[in-house]
């Protein structure tokens, strides 16, 4: 019989495990896999000085750019930041230090990171600022940088479906970083749509397993935002008579 993971606690879940200073990995891509109630509830506990490694800091008032205005964030290692007001402030105004990365290179060094793999080099970045200060070598005549894994003190993640003990199912596009994510934490917590007994998951449909994942806790029944619709005209059917 597994473990089961199960908490109702978000809050005091989120209190155990973050302190002020950690590194956080937080899964989704603009608003779509976001871990909104373990975000909500990391705001309310309100952890300070924090590393943000995610793909994008969300928007004004969604997802994670709720961190920046409550300035629980010193630092970003992101792929990409446009769609923030408050971030672009920050930054400008020298409260918040920025490490950007190449979308592949961010996937990659979480991925490094939860499998114990220390450093990779990739030709991304080369003779750019992306490559300054890092090791760089030569392999079958041509230039890679060296980049290292990122392991995060606890990783953040939203998902479709998830057994008792912690294996999860992600659903289309909302898979995203969540995977990368849940691997690269020392501690792991998941927001999960659906909860269900040990074996409702196919063993075939698993994406990231149960020894990844330390907790789960249900997700609340919210609306999910869009960041950008994007509409066209509705075609006219049938002719005029």
């Amino acid at each position: 019989m597994g473990i089961d993971k199960r908490r109702n606690d978000v809050r005091e879940l989120i209190a155990e495990h973050v302190k002020d200073g950690m590194t956080l990995a937080v899964g989704g891509f603009g608003l779509c896999g976001v871990p909104y109630v373990l975000i909500e509830a990391l705001r309310d506990v309100g952890r300070k000085n924090l590393t943000i490694v995610s793909n994008n800091m969300g928007v004004d008032g969604q997802g994670l750019g709720i961190l920046l205005e409550n300035n629980q964030v010193s630092k970003v290692c992101a792929s990409y930041v446009g769609e923030n007001r408050e971030f672009a402030r920050q930054y400008l105004a020298g409260e918040l230090e920025v490490e950007f990365n190449p979308q592949g290179t961010l996937a990659e060094r979480l991925r490094a990171g939860g499998a114990g793999i220390p450093a990779f080099y990739t030709a991304t970045g080369v003779g750019t600022l992306v490559a300054e200060g890092k090791p760089t070598k030569n392999f079958d005549g041509r230039t890679y940088v060296m980049e290292r894994g990122i392991v995060a003190d606890v990783g953040l993640v939203h998902a479709w479906q998830g057994d008792i003990s912690g294996n999860l199912v992600y659903r289309a596009t909302a898979r995203n970083f969540n995977p990368l994510c849940a691997e690269s934490g020392l501690v792991t917590i998941a927001q999960c749509e659906e909860i269900l007994p040990l074996g409702g998951i196919d063993p075939a449909h698993v994406t990231t397993p149960g020894v990844h994942v330390d907790h789960i806790v249900p997700a609340d029944d919210r609306e999910k935002p869009i960041e950008q619709r994007t509409t066209r005209p509705r075609a006219t059917v049938g002719k005029e008579i």
